[in-house]
This record gives structure tokens, C-alpha cells and sequence, in this order.
């Protein structure tokens, strides 16, 4: 027998296996206390944006030239539910709590969003060359990024860790140091707050005294959690919502093990982009009138929740 072959044949059926699951569980967000489960789907019928209107002293904020076009320009980073996901194909409209949040904005603004799938990774340089004229992808606002990008919150989620269920290395115990993590195999995302926070503390390890942790970075969730699965990593490194939202599906058998930083999250722009303002009174509208609590009530998110949106806020500490 050709074992590498073999091997090679083995894995790929086992990913073609996960694919369903992946599409439901590779990340997203999720509510916690008091909500529906995380990654719930509203009742059928149930459509908060189709309430929206336009708002005119809201619209009035908006550059000249944005408001004859009537149309934005939006990198959108979609993959994996509640947050945004295709349900039915790439070749439909995405779906979820950040797609219809984006949605609302822009219908108080007037305009229409031409929306363009990017990877998340490519979407933050890309509004510096002016390809975007806003990103979307659950950015974090942290001090990093903000020397150089713009951001308009819109809802509040961070930093957790999950693992396989019934794993021993870690057990059940909540990350909160990540001399925790030393010696174990860590998986996350490209380009992401959670790739920086590893590599800034690699050195926690040494300086404990402790073999160090070894970092493996994918370009795509459902390939993280593949790993995970097969054993190829030992934790996983993630949204808060979006590891709740996964072990809260049976079939991922993941275990989320607490919340480790908080962000806030919200659209990104190119520094000194003259569209903050107006984004920020839409997305305030749409706190005052009670769509954004249906939408994220709707997408299971409710725990995420802010009472306002700001442009810029410091990094949480």
C-alpha cells in the first residue's frame, strides 16, 4: 500500500466530511445568558432591515460625490454563521448578523453596498490603496490597527480559546495566561488580532521557565478546526461569539473555554476617511430604534451588544 497516498486520500475525505458542519461552525458569533443559543436563526419571516429608512439628516453627513453615487464600495470577509456566511452558495447573498447590520447602515444612509468576498487578511491594507471604501470581517479595534485604519463599532466580542471535547492537555480550566499554552500547539487565523497577540508574547514561555508554544496559521476557519479535529493542533484561537457559536453545535465536538480579551469590533476605513461620522449616527439610529437589538436578537448575539457606537474607541486593555 501507498501509505502517503493513502494518507493524503484519508485526510481529504474527512475534510469533504466536515464540510457540512464547517459551513454551520467554523466561526461567527454567539450570545450568551439570557439569549437565544448562539448562532440562532430568527423565526421564518422575521426581517429587521426590511424596517429600515432612510434618514435624511443622517444622509446629510455623507460626502457630496458618496451621495450622487449612492453605492459603497465593501471588502467583506464572509465565511462562517452567525456573523456572515453563505447558506446557499457562493453564488447567492451572504447571510448573518454582519451582513445585516452593513444592510441597515446603508438603508439609513441611502445607498447601496457592492459588495466584494475578500479574505480577511486582505482587506484592511486594501482600503489603504482605495480599493475598499469600507471593510467588513469582525475587525477588532486595537491600537495597532488604529494607526493606520479608521473604525465605527458596532458590537462587542474579543479574544477566547476552545479545544476538542474531552481533551486532557487543558481540560476545562479558562485561559486566562498564556504561560497555559506553553508546549501545546496553537491554531489560528491569518492576519488576525489573535495572531499578533501570540507572536508579541511568544516570549512568556521562556521567561517562565517552559517549553514554548508553537503557533500554526491558517488563511480560513474551517481549516483550523479540520486541524483541530484531526488532532494537528491542540487549541484553537478565536472570536469569543464565534467559539461559542461553535460548541454550541453537538457535531463540532468543541469545548469553549472562556473569554480572554474583549474588542470592540466594528467597520473599518482608511485613516481620515470622511465617512466615519455618518456611519456612526446610522449605526446610532439603528440602537435608538430598536432594529440593531432584533438583528442581533434575530442572529443569537444579543450578549454583544453596545449601547453606542463610536468612532475610534481606545483599544480595551
Amino acid at each position: 500500500m501507498n501509505l502517503p497516498g493513502f494518507r493524503t486520500r484519508l485526510h481529504r475525505a474527512v475534510a469533504l466530511a466536515l464540510l457540512p458542519l464547517l459551513a454551520l461552525t467554523a466561526c461567527g458569533s454567539g450570545g450568551t445568558g439570557g439569549t437565544a443559543p448562539a448562532g440562532a436563526r430568527a423565526a421564518a419571516g422575521d426581517d429587521p432591515v426590511a424596517d429600515v429608512r432612510k434618514v435624511d439628516s443622517i444622509v446629510a453627513l455623507l460626502p457630496a460625490d458618496v451621495r450622487e453615487a449612492g453605492t459603497l464600495r465593501v471588502g467583506s470577509s464572509v465565511g462562517f454563521p452567525p456573523g456572515a456566511y453563505h447558506p446557499n452558495g457562493t453564488d447567492k447573498d451572504p447571510e448573518g448578523q454582519d451582513i445585516d447590520v452593513a444592510d441597515a447602515v446603508a438603508k439609513v444612509l441611502g445607498l447601496e453596498l457592492q459588495r466584494q468576498d475578500a479574505s480577511f487578511e486582505t482587506i484592511l491594507p486594501a482600503l489603504g490603496s482605495g480599493k475598499y471604501d469600507v471593510g467588513t470581517g469582525n475587525f477588532g479595534v486595537t491600537e495597532e490597527r488604529l494607526k493606520t485604519i479608521d473604525f465605527v463599532t458596532y458590537i462587542n466580542d474579543g479574544q477566547g480559546f476552545a479545544v476538542r471535547k474531552g481533551d486532557t492537555k487543558l481540560g476545562k480550566q479558562k485561559i486566562t495566561d498564556l504561560v497555559q499554552l506553553c508546549g501545546l500547539t496553537i491554531g489560528t487565523g491569518a492576519g488576525t488580532t489573535f495572531e499578533a497577540t501570540l507572536t508579541a508574547q511568544k516570549g512568556v514561555c521562556a521567561e517562565a521557565g517552559k517549553k514554548p508554544y508553537d503557533v500554526k496559521v491558517y488563511a480560513e476557519n474551517a481549516a483550523t478546526l479540520t486541524a483541530l479535529q484531526q488532532g494537528r493542533i491542540d487549541v484553537v484561537m478565536s472570536t469569543i461569539n464565534g467559539l461559542r457559536h461553535q460548541a454550541s453545535q453537538p457535531a463540532s465536538r468543541t469545548e469553549f473555554l472562556g473569554e480572554f480579551h474583549r474588542l470592540d469590533v466594528g467597520f473599518a476605513f482608511k485613516k481620515g476617511s470622511p465617512l466615519t461620522k455618518a456611519f456612526q449616527a446610522a449605526v446610532n439610529e439603528l440602537i435608538k430604534d430598536g432594529v440593531y437589538a432584533r438583528i442581533l436578537e434575530k442572529w443569537g448575539t444579543t450578549a454583544s451588544a453596545i449601547d453606542a457606537s463610536e468612532i475610534n474607541p481606545r483599544e480595551h486593555l
